[in-house]
């Protein structure tokens, strides 16, 4: 298949009328602003519904008001409320991803390594910088490695667990300065590297930088031809940072169904149309625990991919899935053979949200079996 196929819920084992209600509820607002929501399994699309919102009207005065949210420029990429940038790109069908580039950005350093082009995930991060230029460095920051980047245990001071609508939140800040691959390398450490997860956005960006040094190549350059181009991905665009660097914690923007296509070759093991993209056992490495975050929901992060556990018929099963801001959550279902994506723009606190375990519980009950 070269796109995806359509079919009627109940020839994939699914109720039309349970996929039905989510999609009424979604319209109603349950969830708040919801942009997309697809269901595809078995390889073929079960259900696929998208929404639109007068984000100008949402979100209008908010955008022409300086605050966390509104970063750099009032009218360039970094204001979250603008709407010629979020959450669609400059008004087309291509959806922001936010961290969901995280995901993107391991499995094209997973491509990359298995074609020898980027170095042993136990390289130092400081053996790509010139520590001179860099504050705070002692014996745990250079033991910090390209693996802790990957799996959010750089061990550098941050604190990311707040709303990105509060000024303490360390990405805000950093989102001010103009180079941010200095501004997170020169935080101090706050723990032993590989130790402790902590949630950084900041370590995505220098492993952007360490790509482009290490291989030769833009990450964007080469996604296009070792992952976009196998996918038959052919539309989407990448956001820069102040400094030039492809921003690779938040930039790429893509349509609803070529980001099914991502979580459709994680499923598979890496395969596409039976042509093997990622390696196997890099997708195994990407998904598997590194750490626990927490025991309520069984869930874990990998290689910047996330999992979570859920219950079907009586028995405990594991999901995996990219976070976005704002409700970006492509997620896979190993077990059910299912992929769901849902878009979204809902990027206040306290306000409606469809979690991931809530549009887990809801998709796996419209199974029939």
């Amino acid at each position: 298949m070269s796109e995806w196929q359509v079919a009627e819920p109940a020839s994939l084992g699914l109720s039309g009328s349970q996929l039905q209600d989510i999609h009424s509820d979604i319209v109603s607002g349950r969830y708040g602003w919801i942009d997309s929501f697809l269901v595809i399994r078995h390889d073929h699309i079960a259900f696929e519904q998208y929404y639109q919102h007068d984000y100008e009207d949402i979100y209008g005065e908010a955008a022409r008001t300086p605050g966390p949210l509104v970063v750099q420029n009032w009218s360039g990429p970094y204001n979250y409320f603008n709407v010629f940038w979020h959450p669609y790109f400059k008004r087309s069908e291509l959806h922001s991803m936010q961290s969901v580039t995280k995901s993107i950005v391991s499995a094209v350093i997973g491509i990359a390594i298995s074609r020898g082009d980027f170095p042993d995930l136990n390289t130092p991060v400081l053996s790509f910088f010139d520590e001179k230029k860099i504050l705070h460095v002692d014996e745990a920051k250079r033991a910090m490695t390209l693996r802790d980047l990957l799996s959010m245990s750089a061990g550098l001071s941050w604190d990311e667990g707040v709303p990105y609508s509060d000024p303490a939140n360390t990405f805000t800040i950093m989102a001010r300065s103009p180079d941010w691959v200095r501004y997170t390398l020169d935080q101090p450490m706050s723990a032993q590297p590989g130790t402790e997860f902590n949630y950084n956005s900041g370590a995505s960006l220098v492993l952007g930088q360490i790509f482009l040094q290490a291989t030769g190549v833009d990450i964007e350059t080469y996604t296009v031809e070792h992952l976009f181009g196998p996918l038959g991905i052919e539309h989407y665009a990448w956001k820069r940072t102040p400094f030039g660097l492809a921003d690779t914690q938040e930039g790429v923007f893509l349509s609803t169904r070529d980001i099914a296509k991502v979580a459709s070759l994680f499923l598979h093991d890496g395969q596409w149309q039976s042509q093997r993209i990622i390696p196997q056992a890099w997708v195994h490495d990407s998904l598997r625990s590194a750490f626990i975050v927490s025991d309520i929901g069984g869930i874990g992060y990998g290689y910047k991919w996330w999992s979570q556990s859920y219950q079907y018929q009586g028995k405990e099963f594991t999901a995996y899935l990219g976070k976005g801001f704002g409700g970006q959550r492509p997620i896979f279902l190993p077990d059910l053979d299912l992929v769901i994506v849902v878009t979204g723009w809902n990027i206040l606190p306290n306000r409606p949200f469809f979690t991931a375990a809530e549009i887990i519980a809801r998709v796996t009950s419209a199974i029939d079996d």
